[in-house]
């Protein structure tokens, strides 16, 4: 996914939805810029709108893929729908790698897993969509450990810290899918109801 000047985009959303845009460098443009804060929408569905974008930028996610992710959530028995978008977020391939500090960046770890770099169950998997399930084992292809890219893996997943729903085993070097990632609206840059509703109407 293309997502053109991170700076701009992030600015216009007034979230830092990059990583590029969470460090001290952004900070000072924005100071520079004399402070001005981030487009503040008129409208319940200007306001919703806003929101389904920052979702889309955070997880690198196109319209037309957003979109069957909320009509398989809102179709979803017995879960709650925004629950269910939120984990079929959080499951994709790509995340998963992006949260076990495998990649700096959620864009880094799609890269990672486009080029084939990692099994899901020991199975090699470019798809970055790809959603993990309870009990799948995700690794590090073994050929691709010789990789410049990996050299220093060791280094930079001894202190990550991983989110409950997955584990990490350092010496093995593999991950698995413990559990479900819980939705808490306190950790988010974004409003997930909002986004249920912008595709309601």
């Amino acid at each position: 996914m293309i997502n053109g000047p991170k700076y701009k985009i992030a600015r216009r959303l007034g979230a830092n939805i990059f990583e590029k845009t969470q460090t001290q460098k952004f900070a000072m443009r924005q100071e520079r810029r004399g402070g001005k804060g981030p487009y503040r929408p008129k409208g319940e569905f200007a306001t919703a709108m806003l929101e389904k974008q920052k979702v889309r930028y955070t997880y690198g996610v196109l319209e037309r893929q957003f979109k069957k992710y909320v009509k398989e959530s809102v179709a979803k028995k017995g879960i709650n729908t925004v629950q269910a978008l939120y984990e079929r977020l959080e499951t994709r391939l790509d995340n998963a790698v992006y949260r076990l500090g495998w990649a700096p960046t959620r864009l880094a770890a799609r890269q990672m897993v486009s080029h084939g770099h990692i099994t899901v169950n020991n199975t090699r998997t470019n798809v970055p969509s790809h959603q993990v399930s309870v009990g799948d084992t995700i690794a590090v292809r073994p050929g691709s450990l010789k990789k410049p890219l990996f050299k220093d893996f060791d280094e930079k997943t001894k202190n990550v810290s991983v989110p409950s729903w997955l584990s990490f085993n350092h010496d093995k070097k593999t991950a698995e899918v413990t559990g479900a990632p819980k939705h808490n609206p306190t950790e988010l840059l974004f409003n997930l109801g909002q986004v249920i509703e912008f595709y309601s109407r």
